[in-house]
């Protein structure tokens, strides 16, 4: 369900559209070129400005869709930028199942927000956070609020700003140019992780840095990233993700010493609602444990599709069986593979 904030005295005066962040680095979306057909994810920033006479707070529902065609996996980062006279705290993103994990930080100022959503989205899903924003007594706001949305899966670089502005205006729809990365500075470190490294580039604002398909933490403006490599082994490619799409860095960054140590094992506790289906497959179901994040699931061996893992919690379509009757149900994770439970298809 989507949950729309702005009240109709206040439609008027906000103007949602997408918009290119960084000066010289935007062109306008083409308005009669198909989307990509595969993963896809659109932003949606809809709310209430904080009020006036004195400054009150207002509220805005930071969404994301998966629009595309395909599942949308991987990592999804969200940003949101307040202009100066506003500020915010941490948004509030409650999405039934938890089949996903979610972080997320404000820098010191309060004006921008930095979230990253990883879970197995389906075309169609629409999620959101709540975000309560707050005016400075002393100062006027004016400007806009941004919200971006980008994966390293997304092809098609349109729909991942939405904007509000605070004037009433309503700028253009364009897209973020594509990002480039010309160097790191550093290109080793220990497997444990922690390593500072700054990728240097052009496009980069709202980005988010992969070290080995994982994210690493840290910001980014329009020419640089600065994160802290998270623990890994080998040599592990580096990429950005912008909302303009996906540049991979010249070099990889070469895990030293020791890895980090193994997650903890997965086990799992029961199939939960329902328990069993027909052979034909296509019975969407739960899987319930620990330790279960970024696992794959499997009926009688087989993967399970759509598969989606949080911490205690899977979602997952049962594949089609060769015929009825019980099969052992697991959860495999870099940890290892949990003892089996049972999952029963139904003739």
């Amino acid at each position: 369900m989507i949950t729309r904030l702005a009240k109709a005295g206040l439609a008027a005066a906000l103007a949602v559209t997408t918009l290119a962040t960084g000066a010289g680095a935007s062109a306008a979306a083409p308005s009669d070129v198909p989307a990509v057909q595969g993963p896809h994810v659109t932003a949606a920033l809809i709310g209430n400005p904080p009020g006036t006479n004195p400054p009150g707070p207002g509220q805005f529902s930071v969404g994301w869709t998966s629009a595309g065609t395909q599942d949308l996996t991987g990592p999804t980062h969200i940003t949101v930028d307040l202009p100066p006279g506003l500020t915010t705290g941490l948004g509030m993103f409650y999405s039934t199942p938890y089949d996903y994990t979610f972080t997320e930080s404000v820098s010191p100022d309060g004006r921008h927000l930095d979230a990253v959503l990883v879970g197995t989205r389906t075309p169609g899903r629409y999620e959101f956070m709540k975000l309560t924003v707050y005016g400075d007594p002393t100062q006027q706001p004016t400007g806009q609020i941004v919200e971006t949305v980008s994966n390293p899966n997304d092809t098609d670089p349109t729909g991942h700003v939405s904007v509000v502005t605070l004037d009433g205006s309503t700028p253009p729809p364009v897209v973020q140019a594509p990002p480039a990365v010309t160097r790191l500075d550093t290109t080793t470190g220990p497997g444990a992780g922690g390593t500072g490294v700054t990728v240097s580039g052009s496009n980069l604002a709202h980005g988010m840095v992969l070290v080995g398909g994982v994210p690493a933490p840290g910001t980014c403006t329009d020419t640089a990233c600065t994160v802290t490599t998270p623990g890994g082994s080998g040599s592990a490619p580096v990429s950005v993700v912008t909302p303009g799409g996906t540049a991979a860095a010249p070099a990889t960054f070469d895990y030293t010493g020791d890895p980090p140590p193994a997650p903890p094992a997965p086990t799992v506790s029961q199939v939960w609602t329902p328990a069993s289906g027909p052979v034909a497959g296509g019975t969407q179901t739960y899987v319930i444990g620990d330790n279960l994040t970024y696992g794959t699931v499997t009926f009688g061996g087989v993967p399970g599709l759509h598969t989606s893992c949080g911490p205690k919690f899977c979602s997952v379509t049962t594949p089609p069986a060769a015929g009825p009757g019980p099969v052992d149900v697991t959860v495999t994770t870099a940890g290892g593979t949990s003892a089996p439970v049972t999952f029963t298809y139904t003739a």
